[in-house]
């Protein structure tokens, strides 16, 4: 005979003390561009043209040439902003702290969505331009000749001091991965041992996730970024963050609870100074 036991009889444990959060991406703009967060609501980076030295044979002469200044301006004109209502009753009686979890999760969704913003514009705002052989990064034949041919694309330029980076999606690194683990003694042997490497040749590799480079409106700028990566010498734009990302909680009227916003305001410039030293990649 069987006895009958109720589902409420039986231990319940849980696996965490606060609730289990969604996976979460990995955030590189931080990484390769320098960050402002000033409260200005415009940077301003004025420069002024080269001129050109004359070569001649000595006579003591020479003509006065002629110089442009030019205007070059940061401007923070995007609002990055999520919303969410807390009932006191959910937050009471729910063995979780419900308004420190959407607290994490919106800070999160918004510093996600600042990170895509900022690598988008970067890649929007790169004046030298790179074609991948047939395959792009997913074929390990091509990995060499592809990174060969970026760091060219920026040598000889004093700023490559400040390091060198690159920015791809998770479904490329097939290639890398196995060209890391192929070229070489002892550097294929640690990514034997070790798996993916983040340098190779000199170069920080940055992974996000699929679908990061978009082509869509985003904000008050269109990109046009599908099948595109970017590569280039780290700190070369600028990403405004006024205060970073801030939140606020409030009482609304007619509803128990508090309502909780987390925002953010920004700006991204590629300066017109630095642009040729970021490489929009297309993938071919």
């Amino acid at each position: 005979m069987a006895n009958t036991i109720s589902t409420k009889t039986y231990c319940d444990k849980y696996r965490l003390s606060n609730l289990d959060i969604l996976l979460r991406n990995g955030l590189v703009a931080e990484k390769i561009a320098m960050v402002d967060r000033s409260d200005a609501k415009t940077i301003q980076n004025p420069y002024g043209s080269q001129p050109t030295t004359v070569i001649q044979a000595i006579a003591g002469t020479y003509t006065p040439a002629t110089y442009t200044t030019t205007d070059d301006t940061l401007t923070v004109s995007d609002e990055f902003i999520v919303s969410e209502q807390v009932y006191d009753f959910e937050q009471t009686l729910t063995a979780f702290d419900i308004f420190a979890d959407r607290l994490d999760e919106q800070q999160y969704s918004v510093m996600t969505a600042i990170d895509s913003f900022v690598v988008n514009a970067m890649t929007l705002g790169a004046t030298t331009t790179y074609t991948t052989p047939v395959g792009g990064f997913t074929t390990a034949a091509n990995i060499n000749a592809i990174m060969g041919n970026l760091i060219s694309k920026v040598s000889g330029y004093a700023d490559v001091y400040k390091g060198l980076f690159l920015v791809i999606e998770n479904t490329d690194i097939v290639g890398i991965v196995q060209a890391q683990a192929t070229n070489g003694f002892s550097y294929a042997d640690s990514a034997l041992n070790n798996g993916f490497i983040t340098s190779y040749m000199g170069v920080d590799i940055y992974v996000v996730r699929a679908g990061t480079f978009v082509s869509a409106t985003v904000g008050t700028k269109t990109f046009a970024n599908a099948s595109h990566r970017l590569f280039g010498v780290k700190q070369t734009a600028t990403y405004a963050a006024p205060r970073g990302v801030q939140f606020e909680e409030k009482g609304v009227s007619g509803k128990t609870g508090k309502e909780v916003v987390t925002y953010g305001y920004v700006g991204v410039k590629v300066w017109a100074t630095k642009a040729a030293l970021l490489v929009n990649i297309t993938l071919a």
